[in-house]
């Protein structure tokens, strides 16, 4: 944010840093993959939720459109109910519901009755579900890296160990950039928010 930068450059601030993850919680473990290996990714998901665990499946579009060839959390979340978690409870949340169906969604998620949350980037910050530990994030190469990084903080939250997948458009509609390869590439090599940090400008410059 400019002005608190501005201030800690020109007013009497102190500033710290926090640098370490809070007592018992690991690294998130994080990886790329293309979606052609998209069944090696709901086997996981199976293997997280069989043993009791919970996830997040983010998509970057609430509905189906026209102009890109994205998949939408509103379709796979039916996808997912009907075909891929028929024995699991798969639920839906994004920014265009009212206040009270997010807010329904989220303490059924936190209570363990939902298994699988499809989302879009709406719970990019202030969710604290420390029983899901994967997330896959779906077209990850549409999403910038502070995104990826915010979305990745939603898992590792709780003592279990944890992963983030990466999963990537393929094909002749899904070429990836180099820019995006760069920040997949950062996603995977630290945890540091402060290393993301400093990637992010790297790739974006100061704006």
């Amino acid at each position: 944010i400019p002005r608190t930068l501005a201030i800690t450059d020109y007013a009497e601030l102190d500033v710290s840093r926090i640098t370490g993850l809070p007592p018992g919680r690991r690294p998130v473990r994080t990886w790329v993959t293309p979606e052609s290996r998209r069944d090696e990714v709901y086997q996981l998901l199976h293997t997280e939720l069989a043993a009791g665990r919970q996830a997040y499946v983010i998509y970057p579009l609430v509905e189906e459109s026209e102009k890109v060839d994205l998949r939408s959390a509103t379709e796979m979340a039916d996808h997912l109910q009907a075909e891929v978690f028929p024995g699991y409870r798969v639920a839906l949340l994004h920014g265009r519901m009212k206040s009270d169906a997010k807010e329904r969604v989220m303490q059924a998620f936190a209570s363990g009755q939902v298994h699988v949350l499809v989302s879009t980037t709406v719970i990019e910050v202030g969710v604290d579900v420390p029983n899901a530990t994967l997330m896959v994030i779906e077209h990850a190469e549409r999403f910038g890296l502070s995104q990826l990084h915010q979305l990745r903080g939603r898992v590792g939250r709780g003592a279990a160990a944890s992963a983030c997948v990466l999963m990537y458009a393929t094909g002749d509609s899904g070429r990836v950039s180099e820019t995006a390869r760069e920040r997949l590439r950062a996603m995977v090599e630290t945890n540091d928010g402060f290393e993301i940090a400093k990637r992010d400008l790297d790739i974006r410059g100061p704006g």
